[in-house]
């Protein structure tokens, strides 16, 4: 094997130019690809961070048949079984609970209905940042009566800050839920469709309005990072069996899934594209290669080498010149991306616009995450395969005698 590898080494260097190009190919491939799947993860990361932390979460864990159902009858109180798997999951960051139902707000003439979900304020702050959404009044307060709306059921409703609301709904097991609530703030959201949605209370207010006293209706759970979110929810499912309902952000979500999946479709055609151009490179080079030393390696196999050893010093050959390729390749983009995680590209103009009105940050990410990189040699490998096959044919088909006098 090392004689073979000799043997390969010293062969491509025999024609410089041609090995440097070839091998400049697969760099520029390699650069590409790595830059442009790392960018896309990052911002995917990003995107992702975003969303579940307007709202959903990366997990939400809800007694069984709540997400179906959605109604107030499928609450739960979170057991110490519960509570203590949850401390005992390292990539878990922290939890926070929900009461949420549906009700009737009604102001003067006007009546809407909407969702009523009840929060822990510092918890669900430190998920959502819902504070920095009050364009109007103030945050609630731990056992505040008070309510926040979103700006246009506000608007709908024709109440204001200091306004008094009557909500009316239906509470656990039938029970009747009615209370008047003062409106404390209005929330201005960057999405559309969550100033629709309705309003926020205390948690420990909405128990009692809807008589589910220490019940939530979900935990919702923050994660290290999105990467860890299957293998954390496949280690709660694990570990409380079927005690509880366990969903990850993606199925709750599935618009924002599809289109990340679309997304990164479309990037499969342009790499596909791209990685066909340069195994068309080494493909010409291999060619190249075998016509120029079809004498030569007819004179090997005469004098006695194996047509088995032959073949495997031009696969060799093959994979070296790759191989080189995707070593400059990384020696380049793994220190720039590495840097450009934390530091990434800020955006300038109407981009920086959009994406401040949807509530993200101005800016391109990067991502550094393990598998960016080892695609790229699992891809120039398959490639190197795949040319193989013609060096393989070339050399157990060869005619001695025609060969020998090419």
């Amino acid at each position: 094997m090392r004689k073979n590898l000799t043997l390969a080494w010293r062969n491509i260097w025999r024609n410089r130019k041609r090995t440097i190009i070839t091998a400049a190919s697969v760099f520029f491939g390699v650069l590409l690809s790595t830059f442009m799947t790392s960018m896309q993860e990052g911002t995917y990361s990003k995107m992702i961070d975003n969303v579940v932390s307007f709202y959903s979460g990366y997990i939400q864990i809800h007694q069984n048949d709540y997400w179906e159902n959605k109604t107030i009858d499928y609450c739960f109180t979170p057991g110490n079984s519960l509570l203590e798997t949850l401390k005992n999951t390292p990539d878990i960051v922290f939890h926070v609970p929900r009461l949420e139902s549906f009700t009737l707000m009604s102001h003067g003439n006007n009546t809407k209905g909407a969702a009523l979900i009840g929060i822990d304020p510092p918890k669900e702050n430190h998920l959502s940042k819902l504070s920095h959404w009050v364009v109007e009044g103030n945050y609630l307060k731990p056992g505040d009566d008070g309510i926040l709306l979103a700006v246009n059921l506000a608007k709908n409703l024709g109440v204001e800050v200091n306004d008094t609301l009557v909500l009316i709904s239906q509470g656990y097991h039938g029970a009747s839920a009615a209370a008047l609530f003062p409106v404390r703030g209005i929330l201005k959201f960057p999405s559309p469709a969550m100033n629709n949605m309705g309003g926020y209370i205390d948690l420990k207010t909405a128990q009692n309005f809807f008589s589910v006293p220490n019940q939530y209706s979900s935990l919702v759970l923050m994660v290290s990072d999105y990467s860890e979110v299957n293998r954390v929810k496949h280690s709660l499912k694990r570990d409380l069996a079927d005690s509880y309902e366990i969903m990850s952000w993606d199925e709750m979500d599935p618009l924002t899934k599809n289109m990340i999946d679309a997304d990164r479709s479309g990037a499969y055609i342009t790499k596909g594209i791209l990685y066909t151009l340069v195994g068309f490179g080494i493909f010409g080079t291999v060619i190249m290669m075998m016509a120029e030393r079809r004498k030569e390696m007819g004179i090997m196999v005469a004098i006695g080498m194996q047509r088995s050893q032959l073949s495997a010093i031009l696969f060799i050959e093959t994979a070296l010149i790759g191989l080189i390729g995707v070593l400059a390749g990384f020696a380049i983009s793994l220190p720039l991306i590495s840097y450009l995680v934390f530091h990434p590209i800020p955006l300038t103009g109407e981009a920086a616009k959009a994406y401040e009105e949807f509530g993200f940050e101005a800016a391109m990410y990067f991502s550094v995450q393990w598998f960016i990189f080892a695609r790229q040699v699992l891809i120039i490998f398959i490639l190197t395969l795949v040319i193989y096959v013609y060096p393989l044919v070339k050399t157990y088909g060869m005619k001695l005698t025609r060969a020998l006098h090419a």
